[in-house]
């Protein structure tokens, strides 16, 4: 099944476009403390090495904005950048000023929504991009009240008033999102904003947890709107490293035939007709693959009956027997060795192919 993508508006921010025909878009955010200069490098730098598209840095402060705009002047930034910015709309105009490819602005607390003029009206002057980042933790308390303190809806309700002002300031360069922690929550507003309107959608599920609880809820919320052709730009929100967050990003893609991106590994689950430690040779694989670019499917199997004919679309494998192992390619076997031996075959062979 081909998924069919939802027609958006199509937007820039830095040199990247958004929504469109274009792809979908990974981001993620930086970690390291604000003021923590040299950490900050060093995470861009790692964000940047792992594939990540578009960089997001909190900005709380003028102190921090001076940072940003310092090391926009000295290109540390290789994608475009965005200011993530609260409570102070002064703060997002001055973020632009200096350089920020985006900014993102939450209405629940900018202090009201014409308070989002002025910043609109910056970037439009500097054709810098912005992003509605609605949240349901920070939502305006009167919002809520009109809608009976349906969530929901006052998150749809939020972002639409604000596209309702850009609009009427002609300012189009935009996405929105809409995060929960729900997962249920979160796919009932970006379905309802899908149907409301056709500006790109960022989506994520927001305070999502750490690695393994994280990454599986946003892989079933963000997969279910990614099925169904909704979503533009997406990061995966874990309390872990910046850099796994893309991983995964790239992951759920991946597994939707959207996006591939490094080596995909693929492996049995096992069962008592194993004979190898296959957690431990898939952890090796992975090391010795971890710093490859290269787009390949990669298959590892605990015995015969998953083997070459269940991994057939693998670009190389190994499937391994009681005494002995199979390497194939692309489905074929090419050679049989011993089980002691067939890892060092496997990399000769991996050689080959890059």
């Amino acid at each position: 099944m081909q998924i069919i993508r939802r027609n958006t508006y199509e937007i820039t921010v830095g040199k990247i476009r958004i929504g469109g025909n274009n792809p979908v878009i990974v981001q993620s955010m930086i970690k390291s403390r604000s003021g923590a200069t040299e950490l900050i490098i060093d995470e861009i730098n790692d964000l940047q090495d792992a594939g990540c598209e578009i960089i997001r840095i909190a900005v709380p402060n003028r102190q921090s904005a001076a940072a940003l705009k310092s090391m926009i002047k000295n290109k540390v930034f290789k994608v475009p950048v965005i200011a993530d910015v609260h409570f102070d709309p002064d703060l997002a105009i001055e973020a632009i000023e200096g350089g920020a490819d985006c900014v993102r602005v939450n209405p629940g607390n900018m202090g009201g929504i014409q308070r989002l003029a002025g910043i609109a009206l910056k970037a439009k002057e500097k054709k810098s991009a912005l992003r509605i980042g609605v949240n349901s933790g920070s939502l305006d308390k009167k919002i809520v009240k009109s809608n009976s303190g349906n969530i929901i809806d006052s998150m749809v309700f939020s972002a639409l008033e604000a596209v309702a002002l850009f609009e009427k300031l002609e300012f189009k360069n935009f996405k929105i999102s809409a995060k929960a922690s729900s997962v249920i929550d979160t796919v009932s507003v970006y379905e309802s904003l899908s149907s409301k309107t056709r500006y790109p959608l960022h989506l994520g599920i927001t305070e999502a947890g750490p690695l393994f609880t994280g990454a599986i809820k946003s892989a079933v919320g963000i997969g279910i709107l990614l099925s169904k052709g909704i979503g533009d730009t997406l990061r995966v929100s874990l309390t872990d490293s910046s850099v796994n967050e893309v991983k995964a990003a790239y992951t759920i893609l991946s597994s939707l035939g959207l996006r591939h991106y490094g080596i995909n590994i693929v492996s049995c689950p096992t069962c008592g007709r194993t004979r190898v430690d296959l957690a431990k040779v898939v952890s090796y694989i992975e090391k010795i693959t971890a710093s490859l670019n290269k787009s390949l499917k990669i298959a590892v199997m605990g015995c015969i009956v998953n083997g070459p004919g269940e991994a057939k679309d693998a670009d190389i494998g190994i499937a391994y027997g009681i005494k002995k192992a199979a390497l194939f390619i692309k489905g074929k076997v090419i050679k049989r060795v011993n089980i002691d031996v067939v890892l060092k075959e496997f990399e000769k062979e991996l050689q080959n192919m890059l």
